[in-house]
């Protein structure tokens, strides 16, 4: 995850207002974090894709900083599957960020919409404090090669300090930098720590793919 200056980014999402059409490029401004992950998983790519997708449970034992997911719904809209999980994570809060940050930051909802005709994943992260004033949200492209899947994570983290009513605005200010240094220091880890327990959870569960 590296933090990049204000300016303009390429994704390829479908964002609701934009006059691009699903699955083109438009320009994104905005001052925050950039998420970029890739991981190569040595399975085919629908068994990678389907084990992300619908394996969430099974995958909690190969994932430390995950204490237990809740599936709250999984519905078939317009072709796509739309999920709503809510992910308990773990880990300590760091002793200069407590007086900010309390454990509801380590809980968050995950809604992500599954597109199984180009094998992609659009997701939005809410968390369960300051929900207002974080906006993380990405993509994520399964890439097949050959008997391996290359999973690629896009997105954003973005603070914004005038969603955190009830302080003075200096005071939103320095909550607003640690809540995105808090999550900034998990979202990437959290990313490649799913990608190599899915890749453990083949490893166990599947017959290793023999030489070609």
């Amino acid at each position: 995850m590296t933090r990049i200056r204000p300016g303009s980014l390429d994704f390829f999402l479908t964002v609701p207002g934009s006059s691009a059409p699903p699955g083109q490029p438009f320009s994104l401004r905005f001052e925050g974090m950039y998420i970029s992950v890739e991981t190569r998983i040595p399975f085919p790519l629908p068994l990678v894709y389907t084990t992300y997708r619908d394996r969430l449970q099974e995958l909690v034992p190969y994932m430390p900083n995950v204490r237990h997911i809740e599936t709250n719904s999984r519905e078939l809209l317009d072709g796509r599957l739309r999920c709503k999980n809510v992910w308990h994570g773990g880990g300590e809060i760091p002793v200069a960020a407590r007086a900010i940050i309390n454990e509801s930051m380590l809980s968050w909802t995950d809604l992500s919409t599954w597109n199984d005709q180009d094998y992609t994943t659009e997701w939005q992260i809410q968390t369960h404090a300051f929900t207002e004033a974080v906006i993380c949200r990405g993509k994520n492209w399964f890439v097949g090669m050959g008997e391996e899947t290359l999973v690629r994570n896009r997105g954003e983290l973005t603070i914004d300090p005038h969603q955190i009513h009830g302080v003075p605005g200096f005071l939103a200010q320095i909550i607003g930098r640690t809540v995105e240094e808090f999550l900034g220091g998990k979202i990437g880890p959290n990313l490649k720590q799913m990608g190599d327990g899915v890749r453990r959870y083949l490893q166990d569960t599947q017959a290793a793919p023999g030489p070609s």
